[in-house]
C-alpha cells in the first residue's frame, strides 16, 4: 500500500513539475505582441537648409521679381500668415491646377505635390505653403498661375528644359541643382529628421546630432532606411560629395514616390526608419497617428 501511495504521489509530482515546465512553453506560443501601428519623430535635425524656389536660369528678370516678392512678403506679414495656414491656426486656400496654354500670359510652376505641407492635393485643389506664395506671387506680376505636378525627379528639369518657369516644391538651395535652375532668396529654414515606429528605442538615449550619428554609423549591416526619391534624405543617406554627406554605414537605402509611402513600409515592417524634411515628417506623423 506504502509503495502504491508514494508512485501515486510521485506521478502527482511529475504531473505538477511538467505543468510547471510548460508555462513558459505555453507563454511562448502566445500570439506576439503586436507591431506598432503608430510612429514618432526623432526631434534631433540631421541637417540645416534653406528652401528656395528654382527659377529658369534664362529669366533673370523673373528670378529679380521673385526675389523682390519675397522681401515684400517677409515684411509685410504676408510670409507670417501663409505660414500660419500651415503650422498654425489659419486656413489653408487651395488653388486649382490650371492647363498650360501658350496663348495666355501664365506663369507655370514645376511641383510634386506629394510633400505636404508645403504642396498637396485634395480633390481637385492644390495646397501648400509653396502654392500659396506662388499664387501671390502670379498676382502680384498679372499672370494666371498653372501648376504642373510631377515626380520630384522632375521638377529641376522641367524648368531646365523650358516646361515651367518655377520649380517649387520645398527645394533645398544646393550647388548641384543650380546646374538646372537659378534659385531665389530662401523663404524657409528646413532640416531632415528621422521617423520610426512608436515603440523603437533605437535613439531614445539620445540627446544631439553627435549621439545621433553615433546611432547610426554603429547600425547592424543591412539596416534598411527610406526616404522620397530625389531628395536631401535619400543623399543623406546615401553619401553625396556635393552635400558633403558621408552616407550612413550598413544601410541600404530604399526610394519612394513620396514621404506617405515610406511611412506605410516602416509601418508594415519592411524599413527600420524613415528621413525626410522636418515639416513633411510631422505633418506624417500626425497624419498616421490620427488613423491608427
Amino acid at each position: 500500500m506504502k509503495k502504491i501511495i508514494s508512485l501515486v504521489l510521485a506521478l502527482v509530482m511529475i504531473l505538477a513539475f511538467a505543468a510547471c515546465a510548460k508555462a513558459p512553453a505555453a507563454q511562448q506560443g502566445e500570439e506576439p505582441k503586436a507591431a506598432a501601428k503608430t510612429v514618432k519623430v526623432i526631434d534631433i535635425p540631421l541637417t540645416e537648409e534653406e528652401y528656395a524656389f528654382g527659377v529658369d536660369k534664362k529669366n533673370a528678370d523673373l528670378q529679380s521679381s521673385l526675389n523682390d516678392y519675397i522681401a515684400k512678403i517677409k515684411s509685410d506679414g504676408t510670409l507670417e500668415k501663409i505660414m500660419n495656414n500651415y503650422f498654425g491656426d489659419g486656413t489653408p486656400s487651395g488653388v486649382a491646377l490650371g492647363t498650360i496654354d501658350k496663348s495666355k500670359n501664365q506663369l507655370v510652376i514645376a511641383t510634386n505635390a506629394e510633400f505636404a505641407p508645403f504642396e498637396y492635393l485634395e480633390g481637385d485643389l492644390c495646397y501648400g505653403v509653396d502654392i500659396e506664395i506662388m499664387k501671390g506671387f502670379a498676382d502680384s506680376i498679372g499672370k494666371e498661375l498653372v501648376i504642373s505636378n510631377m515626380d520630384f525627379d522632375s521638377v529641376l528639369m522641367a524648368v531646365d528644359t523650358g516646361k515651367a518657369d518655377i520649380a517649387a516644391s520645398g527645394l533645398t538651395k544646393n550647388e548641384k541643382r543650380e546646374q538646372y535652375v537659378t534659385f531665389s532668396t530662401s523663404y524657409y529654414n528646413a532640416n531632415q529628421l528621422i521617423i520610426v515606429k512608436s515603440d523603437d528605442t533605437t535613439f531614445d538615449e539620445c540627446k544631439d546630432l553627435a549621439a545621433v550619428e553615433n546611432v547610426l554609423n554603429n547600425l547592424p549591416q543591412g539596416t534598411k532606411i527610406g526616404a522620397q526619391n530625389g531628395t536631401t534624405g535619400k543623399l543623406y543617406i546615401e553619401g553625396d560629395a556635393d552635400w558633403e554627406f558621408d552616407g550612413i554605414k550598413n544601410a541600404e537605402s530604399k526610394g519612394y514616390a513620396n514621404g506617405a509611402l515610406a511611412v506605410q513600409d516602416l509601418l508594415s515592417g519592411n524599413i527600420d526608419f524613415v528621413i525626410i524634411d522636418e515639416a513633411p515628417a510631422k505633418t506624417l506623423v500626425e497624419k498616421y497617428n490620427a488613423v491608427a
